[in-house]
């Protein structure tokens, strides 16, 4: 697969990194080398030769399934909380803050959210700051190892993430700890997804156009096939699932903390295959409280940067808001209180 220039591609590229496990100084430059034209020209790629067990993704599938197959009543007992922890009914979300394309039907899925843990008597709890709070687990009596599954799955996943990181940070030729003081306590999503049959409808999408918010995404895929990747041309190149990998890209904090080079590329799901769909994205990103502006690495000599600071929490909440049905109800609530 070759990418003559950016987004010029018609096929997701993969990256073996397993050398990113051993010590060997000369198998990371040449992964982080390899990674970084991805990242410039296409921002997806499958990340294969990882540490994590397909015994693990599996029973997160399976985990997914079964909570999935609750009755409806179960299932909103865990109704998303204010903390963008829980569960989110069908059709509960349209991506309003789309930059390529012009959305009006809400996504055909339903999904449950946990993020980091954050315990009730913590004190970003008790202050009340954005996203901070416990996680909702279905009972253990219905859905017995439910819990653990997903918190090692989570650690897992949290462990490949900062790998990640570490390489991104090389590829730019900066040493590999340079963006670890904005993870230290970093915010991260783990959203099991289900996708219905669908039918065929204009405008209808599994997950309509849209970028990634955040850092970076690893996502694990059934067998279904569905995601979707948009080129420079405007085709839908697809991205169907490779035993034992991850689809990763780029989201829109790292282009933004890149001055744009690196490529947050549109994608979207159509679940055209009259199955069931079900997918796992991670999401690893910066703490709240970071403060993200352009790398001076990635701002050419003589150039403004592209983009004044942010705070990343204040950006993350900016969109939550906008995209999801609950936060504008529990706002116009808020508003009439």
């Amino acid at each position: 697969m070759a990418a003559s220039e950016r987004g010029d591609f018609s096929e997701i590229p993969m990256l073996d990194v397993s050398g990113l496990y051993g010590g060997d100084e000369a198998a990371i430059r040449e992964i982080a080398s390899t990674l970084r034209g991805y990242l410039e020209n296409i921002g997806f790629l499958y990340v294969v030769g990882h540490s994590i067990p397909r015994a693990d993704v599996e029973a997160v599938r399976e985990a997914s399934k079964r909570f999935f197959a609750l009755p409806e009543e179960q299932k909103l007992a865990l109704k998303i909380d204010k903390n963008f922890r829980g569960y989110l009914p069908f059709a509960g979300s349209t991506i309003v803050t789309s930059s390529v394309a012009t959305v009006s039907k809400p996504n055909q899925s339903e999904s449950i959210f946990f993020m980091h843990e954050v315990e009730a008597d913590d004190p970003r709890a008790l202050a009340g700051k954005p996203l901070q709070g416990p996680n909702q687990w279905p009972d253990e009596a219905v859905l017995p190892g439910f819990h653990a599954t997903i918190q090692r799955y989570v650690d897992a996943m949290s462990t490949l993430a900062r790998k990640m990181v570490g390489a991104i940070s090389i590829s730019l030729g900066l040493p590999a700890d340079s963006l670890d003081r904005h993870f230290d306590d970093p915010t991260t999503f783990l959203r099991l997804l289900h996708y219905p049959t669908q039918p065929k409808e204009e405008g209808l999408f599994g997950s309509a156009p849209h970028t990634d918010y955040g850092f970076i995404t690893l996502l694990a895929q059934d067998d279904v096939g569905g995601l979707e990747v948009k080129n420079k041309a405007g085709d839908w190149v697809p991205a169907p699932p490779v035993p034992d990998s991850f689809v990763m890209n780029v989201g829109d904090i790292l282009a933004r903390w890149s001055n744009d080079q690196f490529v947050s590329t549109p994608h979207r799901v159509i679940n055209r295959s009259g199955r069931e769909r079900y997918s796992q994205p991670f999401f690893f990103d910066p703490s709240m409280e970071a403060t993200i502006e352009a790398l001076p690495v990635c701002v050419p000599q003589g150039t403004a940067p592209k983009y004044g600071p942010v705070e990343y929490g204040d950006y993350l909440m900016e969109r939550i808001d906008k995209n999801y049905h609950y936060r504008k109800k529990l706002a116009a609530e808020a508003g009439d209180a």
